[in-house]
């Protein structure tokens, strides 16, 4: 079983249909969505839920009414504006404010303030016409993303498991913050997509950056690489220059745009397509790399 993991250095770059696509492509498989902060796949995917979870996002800071004196200690030392004492004279919390420090539980003279696990993420496990898909939604401005794209990730590799997968395909949250770490931990390819901008090349370069520090196979695709020759000539000789596979380039398409208002993958829609072509191409450069070049297509051999 080889986990795939599709991330980029930044948002909009194209990865969610590109995951989409490949599980079009890919047969037995299992499907996660690591953006747990802006999940999308489901869109494509429109998957059935089976089963649906919490998670908490940490602790937050809950009065005991009857234990409370109306001191307002709580309320003077509260860095982050999270209490403040109503016209009773009574503090009430914020939970969209309250960090969940605890200082205000440890400095309360009445002990009226304890600190209770904040339940606001949900993930679930649910079918789709290409396989199982575990995602996530976590409730605005929630903590914990990392620990719960973890969570996510090893679902998948339970069902992908129980049901003998050939491979995990999981589409993952931009950037290089936690939550892309938690995602690229233990993964066996990560495959990086990037886009013809400045911003991108630049974003590119810090996440190719962090993944190289982690020493895993690492392969790019550039999408809409026809819409800047320039700087898709940059990224090119950048990742030739640090020994990395472009598994493929692919032509800015509006097909693709027409599958996502569809509620298809380009795979489904126009397989035909330059980019459904191109994306194919790349599916199979993955899977059919020179082991000796990829450790990750070693571990099927």
């Amino acid at each position: 079983m080889i986990e795939i993991t599709i991330l980029s250095g930044k948002g909009g770059t194209g990865k969610t249909s590109i995951a989409a696509a490949f599980a079009s492509l890919s047969g037995n498989a299992v499907f996660c969505d690591n953006d747990v902060d802006a999940p999308d796949l489901h869109l494509i995917l429109k998957p059935v839920i089976k089963e649906e979870h919490t998670f908490s996002s940490g602790k937050k800071a809950v009065i005991v009414a009857d234990k409370c004196s109306g001191c307002g200690i709580c309320s003077t030392y509260c860095r982050f504006g999270a209490i403040h004492i109503t016209p009773a004279g009574i503090p009430e919390i914020n939970p969209i404010h309250c960090e969940g420090c605890g200082l205000c539980s440890h400095i309360c003279p009445e002990e009226a303030i304890r600190m209770d696990e904040f339940f606001n993420n949900r993930w679930f496990i649910s079918d789709t016409r290409f396989g199982h898909l575990i995602y996530a939604r976590m409730g605005a401005g929630e903590e914990n993303s990392g620990k719960l794209v973890t969570q996510l990730r090893l679902k998948a590799r339970e069902i992908a498991e129980m049901i003998k997968a050939e491979y995990i395909v999981s589409d993952g949250p931009p950037g290089i913050g936690c939550p892309v770490i938690a995602s690229l931990t233990g993964t066996d390819i990560v495959l990086l997509v990037t886009e013809p901008t400045l911003a991108g090349l630049h974003d590119a370069i810090r996440l190719s950056s962090l993944v190289r520090s982690l020493k895993l196979p690492l392969f790019v695709i550039i999408n809409k690489f026809n819409l800047n020759p320039a700087v898709t000539i940059r990224i090119e000789n950048h990742f030739k220059e640090t020994d990395t596979y472009i598994a493929g380039k692919i032509a800015f398409d509006a097909g693709m745009v027409k599958a996502m208002v569809a509620g298809k993958s380009i795979i489904e829609y126009a397989p035909g397509s330059q980019a459904g072509m191109a994306i194919s191409s790349v599916w199979k450069n993955l899977i059919n790399f020179p082991h000796q070049k990829s450790e990750a297509v070693a571990k099927s051999v």
